[in-house]
């Protein structure tokens, strides 16, 4: 059969499924992060506590299964296309492979922040929403857990812009870059300073987030975080400016 010939091979079954499973595992977890930041955030901030407190459990809960699942799907399925892909040893001097470095970084920094930020601290958030319905007293840690699981949920969205960018980059802009002699490499110091910018804009934003810059309240998360009308401009700012630099360096 036609699926399983090459299977591990650059155009084989393997990385087809791994393909098709990565985009169908993407689409669910960024269309729910998306719900989250611009549709379930403004809709609670119009509800009542016992509205909110009823969403939270028969909706957020819900949706949280396969948010997070999603998220761990989509890391996976991107691990098994690097497996099944022959790439060659220069593949990440390129502008292709730096493209794809970009959106593995952040795609792994966003489905750690789903696991380890905001599924535990929502986790808090809502047992203390069920414990009130009961009758119970809330839980004291449940408004820093739930601010500590929206920054994290805002970074992500932040994140998603630029990494859905780099996702398609390869296929369609970086083969226009590139060392003329070598048609995968990029100078080596063009390079270093487009790494350099990456890696200040996705560790600064970060420990913003996570609040080990500044605490959660920080000027940047005010700036950035706060309202995701400003998170979406920021997002497509720094897209904007990742390419502008291969645009005039590479």
């Amino acid at each position: 059969m036609e699926l399983f010939s090459d299977f591990m091979g650059m155009t084989g079954g393997g990385q087809a499924l791994g393909r098709y499973a990565h985009y169908l595992a993407g689409i669910t977890w960024i269309g729910l992060l998306y719900f989250f930041n611009f549709i379930q955030g403004s809709a609670f901030a119009e509800m009542g506590d016992a509205a909110r407190g009823e969403a939270l459990r028969k909706i957020t809960w819900r949706t949280l299964w396969w948010f997070r699942w999603a998220a761990l799907g989509t890391w996976l399925s991107g691990i098994w296309i690097l497996i099944a892909q022959e790439v060659r040893g220069d593949y990440f001097r390129s502008a292709a492979g730096m493209g794809i470095s970009f959106g593995f970084l952040l795609g792994t920094t966003m489905a750690a922040n789903v696991w380890m930020v905001i599924w535990p601290a929502q986790q808090i958030a809502i047992g203390s929403s069920v414990a009130v319905s009961e009758g119970g007293e809330a839980d004291p840690a449940a408004p820093a857990a739930a601010k500590r699981a929206g920054r994290a949920s805002r970074v992500n969205t932040l994140f998603s812009i630029p990494l859905i960018f780099f996702m398609m980059f390869p296929s369609h802009f970086a083969p226009h870059f590139g060392d003329v002699t070598n048609s995968l490499a990029v100078d080596s110091g063009a390079r270093i300073v487009i790494w350099i910018v990456f890696a200040v804009i996705w560790i600064v934003m970060e420990l913003s987030a996570v609040g080990k810059i500044g605490g959660y309240d920080s000027a940047i998360n005010k700036i950035v975080l706060d309202k995701h009308q400003d998170t979406i401009k920021y997002g497509l700012a720094i897209t904007v400016l990742l390419y502008l630099l291969f645009e005039i360096l590479a």
